[in-house]
């Protein structure tokens, strides 16, 4: 049975300077990382080339996380959303740039008027998901969105949100990135895992009690770590298993080696 591929997030290090994220990069232990292109580790040409020396160096291969903050594919408000597919689509070339394995990205979310239009922000998020598609074909790039919480008023946090995605898009090479804190706080781990196991085609390990989206350290809130990996194995998953915790990630990162070993 083929052994998932274990790496790191360097999401622990988004709140430090990009060069102090980079200097990490060289010591790192794992041949997959993913980057975060957001905050003051956006992205540029020049952060791509410098990335892409590491990786040529190291041996590293990059996914990367797609800017979040104040984005919203599914916006009622056209100049958001146009800003928003703007600046999603500038990490995509990125991501393109730096020969990145994967492009991950949150789905849109509601809104204060959702109540007043019922039904448009799940269209809006179908259309821009299939805008971003077609550039993702067009630079022959693989992407996958996440699982996002409920209670944060997203709209995929479900195996029936996204089995509804699928049958009404048909975008069935979008796969899903399964975010264990993110699922956690809904109680979808199981189901996830369960009903979408081909869907599934890469993970993001972080804790939490399930109350909020702590990115503790694995073994720090309430998930099953036992039973998370002994379905993930059931399953045959066989795509990436990166540490998104931001408290005791080296930590973290052992303790998923030894999980998996």
């Amino acid at each position: 049975m083929a052994q998932p591929r274990i790496g790191l997030s360097m999401l622990y290090l988004l709140s430090e300077p990009f060069s102090k994220m980079t200097k990490q990069l060289a010591k790192v232990d794992v041949s997959y990382v993913e980057v975060v292109d957001d905050g003051i580790h956006a992205l540029s040409k020049k952060r791509v080339a410098i990335l892409n020396e590491i990786a040529k160096s190291k041996g590293i291969r990059f996914s990367v996380h797609a800017p979040f903050a104040d984005i919203n594919p599914a916006s009622p408000s056209k100049a958001m959303l146009n800003a928003s597919i703007k600046r999603l689509k500038q990490s995509m070339h990125y991501a393109k740039d730096l020969d990145a394995y994967l492009w991950v990205f949150h789905p849109g979310s509601k809104s204060g008027i959702s109540a007043f239009y019922p039904g448009a922000d799940w269209k809006q998020n179908q259309q821009s998901i299939r805008e971003l598609h077609k550039t993702a074909a067009d630079l022959k790039l693989k992407i996958a969105m996440e699982n996002l919480p409920e209670k944060y008023n997203f709209l995929m946090k479900t195996p029936d949100d996204f089995s509804r995605f699928y049958a009404e898009t048909g975008l069935e090479d979008i796969g899903i990135v399964l975010d264990t804190g993110h699922a956690n706080l809904e109680g979808q781990i199981q189901p996830l895992l369960q009903k979408m196991p081909k869907k599934i085609v890469h993970v993001h390990v972080s804790d939490n009690h399930g109350v909020t989206d702590e990115h503790l350290g694995l073994g720090y809130g309430s998930i099953d770590w036992q039973q998370f990996v002994k379905t993930l194995k059931s399953i045959g998953f066989s795509g990436t298993v990166l540490t998104e915790s931001v408290y005791n990630a080296e930590e973290t990162l052992q303790k998923v080696k030894q999980l998996f070993a």
